[in-house]
C-alpha cells in the first residue's frame, strides 16, 4: 500500500490479525518499523482497536517517502507479522505552529523547550487533569474551553489519559460517554474510551495546543503493578507518540494512596516503579517525546535517577500569598542543578483554590518563576482541574473534603488566565528563551533576569516605590518602558539616566499595583 501525509501530521495504518486472541491488549506486541532513504529509522508500536483490529499512527519528521514494515511477535499471523508499504510525504505548509515547527524537545543548552526545527517553544499550560471525561461534553464544551485557551496565548494542556486523582480508578466520576479507561483487574483497556479520547486530544493538536499526556496518578502504582502499566505506557505511546505531545509518567509520583497504612513503605515503591516505568517510556516511544513527572514538590525527586527525565516539573503550593516564596526557592533550587533542566512550575495555587490565590496571586507566581529560570509556567483554576459543572458538582476527594465545586464554565473566565495569557504574549516579542536570572541587578522583593547588555526584565510586586536597578553597565544605553501585567499595556518610560555608582530608579507606577520593568539597549 502506498499512503500520502504532510510532515508531522498523523498518518493511520491499520492491519486485521488472523488470529484470535484471549486478551489482544496483553497477548500480542506490534511494532512497526519505519525508514528513508536517508538512513532514518523509526520504530513505533501498534494498539489494539478492538475486535482484530491493530492500528499504527506515524508522523514523519522529513519530507520524502518513508517505507515501513510489521513486526509482530506471533510472526504466525500473517495479518499483523510482515506488512509493508510506503508513504509520500510532503512538508506541511499550514499555519498550526506544532505542525510547522514540529514536536518539542529540549534546547541545547538544556534551559528551555524548543521545537524540532529551533524555534524556541514558551510553556504556558494549562491543567485539565479530567478533561478527558463526560463532564466537559464533545464536541460543545470541549472546543469551547480549547477555543478559550488558545485565544488568551496558552501552549500546552495537561490532562490524564488513565486513572484519576482524588478518587479511585472505578469512581463513575472518571467515566466518558463509553465508559472507563481500564477493564477491572487492569488487564486490559477500553478501547472505545479511547476513541472518544482521540477526539479531544486530536482537537488540541489541531488546534495549535501540546498536550502534555499525564499516565495516571502516582498512587496506583501498588496497586497495579510495575509491569502492568508498562503495557498501559506501550498502549498510550502507540496511540498518541506520533502527535507532538509531552509525556508526563505520573501525577504526584511518590505520594501515596490518600487513606494509604503504609505511606512510607507506598512511597520508597512508587518512587522506584516509576524511575523504572520511565526508563521503559524512554526506551519505547521512537520519536523521543519529552518525558517529565508531576511532583509533590521538585520531579527530579520523584525518581530515583533524574537521567531518566527531561523536564523538572515542579509543585509549590496552594496556599495563595504563602505559596509565592517556596515558589521563587523551588524554582531558585531547581535551576541550580547541575547538568541543567528545563524548569516549571506545573501546579501552584489554583485560581480560586480554598477560596483565595486570585489573579494576583497567578501573576506573582508566574513572573518571579519566569524571572527566577523557569522555562515556562502551568496555571490552574479551581473547577477546570476537576471538570465541575452546575449538574454535576465533583465534590468530595476520597479525604471527605471537597476542594470547590466551581463550575468549569465559570472558571474559565477568571481573570487570571487572561493576564498569564498576556505576559506569555509580551515574553514572545523578546528574546526569553536567551534570559538568565539575574537577582544582582534589583533589590529584595523584586526578580530580574535578562541579557547582558541587551536586555533587562524587572518584576516589581505590589510595593510603594519602583525598585532601583542596579548594575548598570557603563557603555550600555538603555530605553524603558513599563509593562502592565493586569491589561497588557505598555507605557514608555524613555531614556534610562543612571546614577554615579550605576543605579536607577523608575518613575513612580501609572497604577498601584505590580508591574514589569523593561530595558531595552539601545543600538545603533
Amino acid at each position: 500500500m502506498e499512503l500520502h501525509a504532510r510532515t508531522n501530521c498523523i498518518v493511520e495504518i491499520p492491519f486485521r490479525s488472523a488470529a484470535v486472541y484471549r486478551n489482544p491488549y496483553a497477548d500480542v506486541t506490534l511494532d512497526v518499523a519505519f525508514s528513508n532513504s536517508r538512513g532514518a529509522k523509526i520504530i513505533v508500536p501498534a494498539f489494539w482497536a478492538g475486535g482484530g483490529t491493530w492500528k499504527v499512527r506515524f508522523s514523519a519528521p522529513s519530507a520524502g517517502t518513508w517505507k515501513f514494515q510489521s513486526i509482530c511477535d506471533n510472526r504466525s499471523d500473517i495479518g499483523l507479522h510482515g506488512r509493508t508499504g510506503a508513504i509520500s510525504v510532503q512538508r506541511y505548509r499550514g499555519s498550526n505552529p506544532v505542525l510547522k515547527h514540529g514536536r518539542v524537545r529540549v534546547s541545547p543548552n538544556g534551559r528551555y523547550l524548543e521545537h524540532q526545527d529551533g524555534t524556541p517553544f514558551f510553556w504556558l499550560g494549562d491543567t485539565w487533569w479530567m478533561g478527558l471525561c463526560a463532564r466537559v461534553d464533545w464536541p460543545q464544551g470541549f472546543k469551547e474551553l480549547t477555543a478559550d485557551r488558545v485565544a488568551k496565548g496558552f501552549s500546552v494542556v495537561q490532562i490524564i489519559a488513565g486513572p484519576y486523582p482524588d478518587m479511585d480508578a472505578f469512581d463513575p466520576r472518571a467515566r466518558n460517554e463509553a465508559g472507563f479507561a481500564f477493564e477491572r483487574g487492569f488487564t486490559s483497556v477500553n478501547p472505545s474510551y479511547y476513541d472518544h479520547a482521540d477526539l479531544k486530544i486530536g482537537h488540541l493538536v489541531e488546534s495549535g495546543l501540546v498536550p502534555c499526556i499525564v499516565g495516571m496518578w502516582g498512587y496506583y502504582l501498588p496497586e497495579i503493578g510495575v509491569e502492568q502499566i508498562k503495557r498501559f505506557w506501550r498502549y498510550l505511546i502507540a496511540r498518541y507518540g506520533a502527535y507532538p505531545v509531552v509525556w508526563c509518567a505520573a501525577g504526584e509520583g511518590t505520594m501515596p494512596w490518600y487513606l494509604s497504612k503504609t505511606p512510607a513503605e507506598d512511597a520508597q515503591k512508587q518512587k522506584s516503579g516509576w524511575t523504572d516505568v520511565c526508563r521503559y517510556i524512554r526506551s519505547t516511544d521512537g520519536f523521543g517525546n519529552v518525558l517529565t513527572i508531576h511532583p509533590t514538590r521538585y520531579g527530579h525527586e520523584q525518581v530515583e535517577d533524574r537521567a531518566v527525565l527531561d523536564l523538572n516539573m515542579l509543585q509549590t503550593g496552594h496556599s495563595g500569598y504563602e505559596s509565592v516564596g517556596p515558589t521563587i526557592e523551588s524554582v531558585r533550587t531547581a535551576y541550580a542543578l547541575n547538568p541543567p533542566m528545563p524548569v516549571l512550575d506545573s501546579e501552584v495555587n489554583y485560581e480560586g483554590i480554598l477560596g483565595k490565590s486570585w489573579q494576583d496571586v497567578q501573576r506573582l507566581c508566574f513572573w518571579h518563576s519566569i524571572l527566577n529560570g523557569a522555562c515556562g509556567h502551568t496555571y490552574g483554576a479551581n473547577g477546570i482541574w476537576q471538570c465541575s459543572t452546575k449538574a454535576e458538582p465533583y465534590g468530595a476527594s476520597p479525604h471527605g473534603r471537597s476542594w470547590g465545586n466551581t463550575p468549569w464554565q465559570e472558571a474559565m473566565k477568571l481573570p487570571g488566565s487572561t493576564q498569564l495569557g498576556l505576559a506569555r504574549k509580551f515574553l514572545l516579542r523578546i528574546d526569553w528563551h536567551q534570559m538568565e536570572p539575574h537577582p544582582e541587578w534589583t533589590q529584595d522583593g523584586a526578580s530580574a533576569a535578562g541579557i547582558p547588555k541587551r536586555l533587562r526584565v524587572i518584576y516589581s510586586p505590589m510595593v510603594w516605590d519602583p525598585p532601583a536597578i542596579k548594575e548598570l553597565e557603563p557603555d550600555v544605553k538603555y530605553h524603558a518602558r513599563f509593562f502592565d501585567p493586569v491589561t497588557g499595556a505598555e507605557y514608555p518610560i524613555g531614556p534610562v539616566d543612571p546614577a554615579p555608582d550605576r543605579t536607577w530608579t523608575p518613575p513612580v507606577f501609572p497604577e498601584m499595583h505590580d508591574w514589569v520593568i523593561v530595558l531595552k539597549a539601545v543600538t545603533g
